[in-house]
């Protein structure tokens, strides 16, 4: 069965912890009643888990580009021996 886009919306908002208490009730009935519903909230949470660490990974990478190319290049030379001196106390 094809996952509609409000069941989508539905069933983030419910990882997100944003329903409002009668339609979690509600939404946590279907997923008793509904085996494919808790199957589509399973893989949704664990994509969601990876699109997050794809996330930290690519702002760890960007980090460490940044802090090369600031600590590296002469131009900067003098605001890395001032972080260096911060972080050296």
């Amino acid at each position: 069965m094809k996952t509609s886009w409000n069941e989508l919306r539905l069933t983030e908002d419910y990882l997100l912890s944003r329903l409002p208490g009668q339609e979690r009730v509600l939404f946590e009935a279907r997923l008793i009643l509904e085996p494919e519903l808790k199957n589509n909230l399973y893989w949704q949470q664990k994509t969601s888990e990876l699109v997050r660490t794809y996330g930290r990974q690519q702002l760890r990478k960007e980090i460490r580009q940044v802090q090369q190319q600031l600590f590296a290049a002469p131009e900067y030379a003098s605001f890395a021996s001032r972080i260096r001196r911060f972080f050296s106390r």
